[in-house]
């Protein structure tokens, strides 16, 4: 099975939680065990945010706010690499480069791309060029609910979604550092390619394993 895992940096922490990145490389190297392949992307979380509001405050662009985004998130994407061992010393800083690693170690790591393009759509994009059977999101919530459940107490999680119904829970444009369970674009790239996603709670590293054996766990959107 090939296997795309979008950790959030929310998940992370604000400092990344040494703790949860020792979870992570045992579950990435118990998913290689199975002999699966795994591609994870890592995103940068509140830090990065912190740092694109100072940027707005000094009338940066969207695209120098968005950089600033970036570069969190490879660093938080090394840290992971160099937890995991046996990787390159170095962060793919496009989706081909990650797909030779992906392809001849079995095991890749990457942060994000591009200004405007959120890590979300990273993973969706490497989903795509690996051909992956499923994209695992862990985010800092059990699934996708009918509403944000930090701001309205009567939301309730989705077991499952289509991809058409999951469109019209999304909407919105890019904005430099977007905190979204899934973003449009992602959705976009991913519903048009058939990609199985499984979107769960990250705090808990152990629930990746029990997406990919296919027990019940988060949303499954397919």
């Amino acid at each position: 099975m090939k296997v795309v895992l979008k950790i959030g940096g929310s998940v992370l922490g604000s400092p990344p939680s040494a703790t949860l990145v020792r979870e992570y490389v045992k579950v990435i190297r118990r998913i290689r065990r199975q002999d699966h392949s795994i591609a994870a992307i890592v995103g940068g979380g509140p830090i990065s945010r912190d740092y694109i509001g100072q940027a707005e405050r000094l009338n940066l662009s969207k695209a120098e706010r968005d950089w600033l985004a970036i570069l969190v998130s490879r660093v938080n994407a090394r840290l992971l690499i160099d937890a995991l061992g046996g990787l390159p010393k170095i962060v793919p800083e496009t989706v081909e480069a990650l797909v030779k690693i992906f392809r001849t170690r079995k095991v890749a790591v990457m942060g994000g791309l591009k200004p405007g393009m959120t890590t979300d759509t990273v993973a969706s994009l490497v989903a795509k060029a690996v051909n992956a059977d499923v994209l695992v999101k862990a985010s800092d919530q059990e699934g996708i609910y009918t509403s944000d459940p930090r701001k309205d107490p009567s939301s309730k999680k989705l077991e499952r979604l289509s991809y058409r119904e999951l469109k019209n829970l999304l909407a919105g444009e890019h904005e430099p550092g977007i905190h979204r369970i899934l973003d449009p674009v992602a959705v976009d790239v991913l519903s048009r390619n058939k990609i199985r996603v499984v979107v769960l709670n990250g705090f808990h590293p152990e629930n990746v394993l029990t997406a990919i054996e296919g027990t019940p766990v988060g949303t499954v959107i397919e």
